[in-house]
């Protein structure tokens, strides 16, 4: 076994927290080594008003009656708007964003933002008909989580959580709870399975990434 795979492996096995605690504790952020410092600026109002706009705009973009592709773009959009794409991206990278550089942080995070615009806003035909409603937020920590219930046609309603900080200097997201799944955690998973196909090179893994989702 490669010291790069022994070293994952070890990573993954302190960072395996269940559903529940993902939920309750907001361990997404904790679990990743990037929980927002301490700020007291955040309120639950704005939290909740920030995740509104989010919501307003994703069902602005499922009512339009766009193509897929159109969709995709809108999506990408709000995402680059409204979420801490640095935080997220280099929290997916996980340990490995220790070792990379500017550059190469720089080209992840740009192939990230459209990796994950192209394989969440491929599923916008789903959410044809539906919609999502912000039910209520609460402090957790420092930083706030903001419960929504999504709502399609023909299924039971599902719950999503909007993790919100102001560790950037504004109002923004840094994670989304799905059912219970971290997005974060999700695609450290897939991010890291992409860099051990490529033995660790990460600018072959940015090549990969930006031809997936």
């Amino acid at each position: 076994m490669s010291t790069h795979m022994m070293t994952r492996m070890r990573t993954l096995m302190k960072t395996d927290f269940s559903r529940r605690q993902l939920i309750a504790a907001g361990a997404a952020a904790a679990a990743l080594g990037t929980t927002p410092t301490l700020s007291f600026a955040l309120t639950d109002s704005s939290a909740k008003a920030l995740v509104d706009r989010i919501v307003k705009e994703i069902n602005r973009v499922i009512a339009s009656g766009k193509p897929v592709s159109s969709m995709i773009r809108d999506f990408e959009s709000i995402f680059a708007r409204y979420a801490d794409v640095n935080i997220i991206a280099r929290s997916t990278l996980g340990a490995d964003s220790r070792r990379a550089t500017a550059a190469q942080m720089r080209a992840f995070t740009d192939a990230f933002r459209s990796y994950i615009a192209r394989k969440y806003g491929k599923r916008f035909n789903e959410f044809v008909g539906g919609k999502i409603e912000v039910k209520g937020v609460r402090r957790v920590k420092s930083w706030h989580e903001v419960r929504s219930t999504v709502y399609l046609r023909g299924e039971s309603p599902f719950e999503v959580l909007f993790l919100v900080s102001d560790r950037s200097g504004k109002d923004l997201f840094f994670d989304m709870v799905i059912e219970g799944v971290s997005l974060r955690l999700t695609e450290r998973t897939e991010i890291g399975a992409m860099l051990d196909r490529r033995q660790g090179n990460i600018d072959a893994m940015i090549q990969d990434l930006r031809k997936a989702g």
